[in-house]
């Protein structure tokens, strides 16, 4: 079964652009974590939501392409393998007027207890509503 994949617009606005005339790699990265956090909030209960924190253990990005100030981009996401203790997520930025891939990424993700702030067990049955492995 695919894994279910959770898309979000944004556009280049003039505070993303660096002194290369195009989006500052620190955007794209503000941009895997601003995805990874809508996904959650748009398919984790309210229950989980108010348990459940993230922290990132490891980012890997991959840039292919420049965005420019105005382009409208596509980010793209989904959980690969969920453990109990880690969420492998991917994500894909894409520019929507030409549909070029402009950066993958690859994200590992450690649930922690938001009261204790310590690390904690995803239930299974969250695991099960992120990814299909």
């Amino acid at each position: 079964m695919p894994h279910p994949i959770f898309e979000l617009t944004v556009l280049v606005l003039p505070a993303d652009i660096d002194e290369q005339n195009h989006v500052n790699n620190a955007v794209y990265l503000r941009w895997v974590q601003d995805v990874a956090a809508a996904h959650w909030k748009a398919l984790a209960s309210a229950d989980a939501r108010e348990v459940i924190g993230w922290v990132v253990l490891r980012h890997e990005i991959e840039y292919k392409a420049p965005a420019m100030l105005g382009d409208e981009v596509v980010l793209r996401t989904w959980v690969g393998k969920a453990t109990r203790l880690t969420f492998e997520r991917f994500t894909e930025i894409w520019r929507k007027t030409d549909g070029e891939l402009l950066a993958k990424a690859r994200t590992l993700w450690c649930p922690i207890n938001r009261q204790t702030g310590r690390p904690m067990r995803v239930p299974a049955e969250v695991r099960a509503r992120f990814s299909h492995e």
